[in-house]
């Protein structure tokens, strides 16, 4: 599979990549910086590295790694250079408070908001994943994808197997992402409270 991680110099994106790459996909690594894409790609075991619009290019798939509040930024200024290739939404809006981490107040998702962008279809997903779980190999636990397009949703799923060692299963529509970013700040709290790197695990299927 050849893949684009936009995003890809960040903790998340970086990780991504290697996995992607040792699993034997064609990763092209994104960044504003090109030079520091290309720097990261190697440290990656990446196939290259360039500026975002170039990244994207001539992929199956492009996973929009980007920080929450830049995921939107992002995908208006790329929207030309993706066209019609799938996109990936990792990211997840959360509100940091003295009481604990917080989903977002707005009613849709990042990824309902970025297909409204994008005239490629959107799916979103492993948004149960920790940076640093997938830096240190493949994450444990299972990732949830959603999507209302088949072959979007089924290349992500793909993708998303190849970096786990559970299984990537179907959450149904895009309309679920408002769950499953929102169940990232589940993941947080836990994470704070406990010291450690929670994941997902669905039983009884």
């Amino acid at each position: 599979m050849r893949v684009a991680v936009v995003g890809g110099t960040g903790d998340f994106g970086l990780a991504l990549a290697q996995r992607l790459a040792e699993a034997g996909d064609h990763v092209v690594i994104g960044s504003r910086d090109a030079e520091r894409a290309r720097a990261r790609a190697a440290d990656a075991g990446a196939a290259g590295g360039a500026a975002n619009a170039d990244a994207v290019r001539g992929v199956d798939i492009v996973v929009l790694a980007v920080k929450a509040d830049a995921a939107i930024p992002t995908a208006v200024e790329l929207a030309d250079a993706i066209g019609r290739t799938p996109v990936l939404s990792v990211a997840s809006a959360l509100r940091f408070t003295k009481s604990g981490v917080h989903p977002t107040d707005d009613d849709r998702s990042i990824a309902e908001r970025t297909q409204e962008l994008l005239r490629g279809p959107v799916a979103a997903g492993l948004h149960s994943l920790a940076a640093a779980s997938l830096a240190a190999g493949k994450a444990d636990g299972d990732a949830l994808v959603c999507g209302d397009d088949p072959v979007a949703k089924d290349l992500a799923l793909e993708l998303a197997a190849r970096v786990i060692q559970g299984r990537a299963l179907d959450a149904g529509p895009l309309s679920s992402a408002r769950a499953l970013e929102g169940m990232t700040a589940v993941i947080v709290n836990l994470n704070r409270r406990y010291k450690g790197h929670a994941g997902v695990r669905i039983v009884g299927l």
